[in-house]
């Protein structure tokens, strides 16, 4: 049971805007050794995102920029299996490298929650697969929106689906690529073996393609689609054009919405258009 785990925070919406990275080394099913690093985004930070983690502007002022902390991930991260709790985390340190002008290729990543999506199919096959809820029903004690926390939480929730279940990694590897149910046809929204499968989305702003197709595409993955922000919201996309705060500018109703809700304890993730499309091209 060796692995490292990986967990990320950033600073507004945009998944290259890192601004925390936690990482935890796991032997033998143990947590042995640990690092994190605050980092600069050089980007703005969203009110929403601060209220969430509590990292702000002038806390990573003095912080390395990701570039300079991308040979120490790639240290822990050589001939292992990376580790992190949905692949958000996965997404964002591939923009982030990309934003400047770098490749970072994981070859073998695990999800941790389409490894409990599995394990617990009847509990989580369609919802509850968040890092909180998960890591409380298996009694994990952690502080969350911390990237090292978040990340031992995401290692220890595979330890303890390992010791329950009887699978071990490479076979969790497998398994992962193969549907949730072994019957086709099943009563939910959108794809239920989607990898988004369980979160309802919904869009505002100028998207570069039609609602339609845009909603397709999150159907495809196994959204469920809605037109409006309520309290079973879990996505909202956001046109690229709007995602950045401009002179004069105000968030759509739906965006201010959805970060009325997030401030009273709904888990909501806003992103933007084009982390939408990697997301659902996973």
């Amino acid at each position: 049971m060796n692995f490292v785990a990986v967990d990320v925070e950033t600073a507004n919406a945009d998944f290259a805007s890192i601004c925390q990275v936690g990482i935890v080394v796991f032997k033998n099913g143990k947590a042995q050794e640990s690092w994190e690093s605050l980092v600069n985004p050089e980007d703005f930070f969203d009110g929403i995102n601060v209220s969430i983690h509590g990292i702000n502007e002038d806390m990573v002022a003095g912080s390395p920029i990701f570039p300079n902390i991308l040979n120490i991930m790639k240290n822990y991260f050589e001939n292992n299996v990376i580790v992190s709790h949905t692949h958000f985390d996965r997404v964002s340190i591939n923009r982030a490298a990309e934003k400047y002008g770098k490749v970072f290729d994981v070859p073998i990543w695990l999800d941790t929650a389409m490894v409990v999506r599995r394990a617990w199919p009847d509990k989580y096959a369609s919802r509850g697969y968040g890092l909180a809820n998960v890591a409380k029903d298996l009694g994990i004690e952690f502080l969350h929106h911390n990237a090292k926390e978040d990340a031992r939480a995401a290692g220890e929730i595979l330890i303890k689906t390992i010791r329950e279940i009887g699978l071990n990694i490479e076979e969790w590897i497998q398994r992962v690529k193969k549907p949730i149910f072994n019957r086709v046809k099943i009563a939910l929204k959108g794809n239920p073996d989607g990898h988004l499968a369980g979160e309802v989305a919904v869009f505002t702003g100028a998207l570069s393609i039609s609602r339609r197709e845009a909603a397709d595409l999150a159907a495809q993955a196994g959204c469920e689609v809605a037109p409006s922000v309520t309290q079973s919201t879990t996505l909202l996309i956001v046109g690229d054009t709007d995602i950045r705060r401009l002179a004069g500018h105000e968030k759509s109703l739906k965006q201010r919405k959805a970060e009325c809700l997030i401030a009273n304890g709904q888990s909501i993730r806003i992103i933007g258009e084009s982390d939408f499309t990697r997301l659902v091209a996973f």
